[in-house]
């Protein structure tokens, strides 16, 4: 397949140390600040932070102006350090069993346009070809912006190797050992980020979301499968073998149903939609073809269905309760397509995680944040931006 077009490719990030990458992320993340509020949150000495801005200033990533909302004072007021978005330009691209999902950004990861195509093949060659069509298409709205896109992230569900650009194992899309990051950038000519959705999504959080400001917190997600990303010390965490966070084969019951993974009772097995639909459909006897049409069931009364979902609860709280022992975060965000059905299980989340937390863990917040397939491509997008600021090429 011939590459798209390699004008786009990526100029080198001006942040010759990890201190330059650092005041950038926290002006990315927590800006507009003063420079002494950016040294003191990036735990840095004035003298670095100078030595950092500048490069930054000079090719316009960082921008320095009066603060507009200070109030009158004598002398100078204080500039305010800020990160000027339009700068630069990111991809998004989320990939789903049946759809991608692609978004043009800014480099603040604003979503500036979004589109998606259907996946009639799962091939790692048919869905090369259908993410290069919204790759194409999205370069050349972002050529009405005059400015470059500096990079591709792609998110995936399963075990993604992030170092090596490897999709290791995906169960959406039956892939196994794909050298996925090597691939699209030979089809798009640009930089290429691959990474499990999950954790693209908690890039995206930490970064421009819920976890803004948070050394500890976690993203757990609901829907076709259990997903969970973490952050511990500012870090999110990948482990040695990349799979961190996977709540969703935490055993919660041990004579609890066959989970693809091979183990009885996990979290996935019992709560995540398909799990749900099979106990829907084996408790009831009707045949429920899909998420929606099992939500309208239990709504509607169906002691059977409502039962199924109030499991899927239980489950769930125990395996938020899971982290919040283990890691003591300060704040977990529940997410994911299956928050549709959240009114039908939202009090056993609750109730199940207030038992099985430990002491002082309880107190962690917990939230809830609907985000569309959209925003899970601006994770994607997050990632690259992450790649550029951090490991510039």
């Amino acid at each position: 397949m011939p590459s798209l077009s390699r004008s786009h490719f990526a100029e080198r990030f001006p942040a010759g140390t990890p201190a330059a990458s650092q005041i950038f992320t926290t002006a990315l993340s927590q800006g507009p600040l003063t420079r002494l509020e950016l040294a003191r949150r990036a735990g840095l000495s004035a003298a670095a932070v100078t030595k950092a801005v500048r490069p930054l200033i000079e090719s316009g990533y960082l921008v320095e102006d009066a603060d507009p909302d200070a109030p009158p004072a004598l002398g100078r007021p204080a500039n305010l350090v800020r990160v000027d978005g339009g700068r630069a330009l990111f991809l998004g691209l989320k990939l789903t069993g049946d759809e991608i999902f692609g978004v043009l950004t800014d480099l603040r990861c604003r979503i500036l346009l979004a589109r998606h195509v259907p996946l009639a093949d799962r091939a790692p060659k048919a869905v090369l070809a259908s993410a290069a069509e919204v790759v194409r298409e999205l370069l050349t709205e972002a050529d009405d912006y005059g400015v470059r896109v500096m990079g591709l992230g792609i998110a995936a569900a399963g075990d993604v190797d992030r170092a090596e650009g490897v999709v290791r194992y995906s169960p959406f899309l039956e892939w196994r050992e794909v050298p996925l990051a090597e691939l699209a950038s030979t089809v798009t000519g640009l930089p290429v980020t691959v990474d499990n959705d999950v954790r693209a999504l908690t890039v995206a959080e930490q970064w421009f979301g819920a976890g803004v400001g948070l050394s500890d917190f976690a993203v757990v997600t609901v829907g076709a499968g259990i997903g969970c990303g973490l952050v511990v010390h500012g870090r999110v965490v990948a482990g040695a073998h990349g799979v961190a966070g996977e709540i969703g084969h935490v055993t919660v019951d041990p004579n609890g149903p066959l989970c693809h993974c091979g183990n009885r009772g996990c979290v996935e097995a019992v709560a995540a939609d398909p799990a749900i639909l099979a106990r829907i459909r084996e408790r009831t006897g009707v045949e429920v073809t899909g998420a929606a049409e099992a939500v309208e069931l239990a709504r509607g009364g169906d002691p059977e269905a409502r039962e199924a979902y109030a499991r899927a609860g239980e489950a769930i709280g125990r395996g938020i309760a899971t982290v919040a022992n283990l890691l003591g975060p300060e704040r977990v965000v529940i997410s994911g397509e299956g928050l549709a059905a959240y009114d039908l299980f939202a009090e056993q989340i609750r109730s199940a995680f207030a038992a099985a937390a430990f002491g002082s863990a309880a107190q962690c917040d917990v939230q809830t944040r609907p985000l569309p397939f959209e925003e899970w491509a601006r994770g994607a997008a997050a990632t690259a931006i992450q790649s550029f600021i951090t490991d510039p090429v």
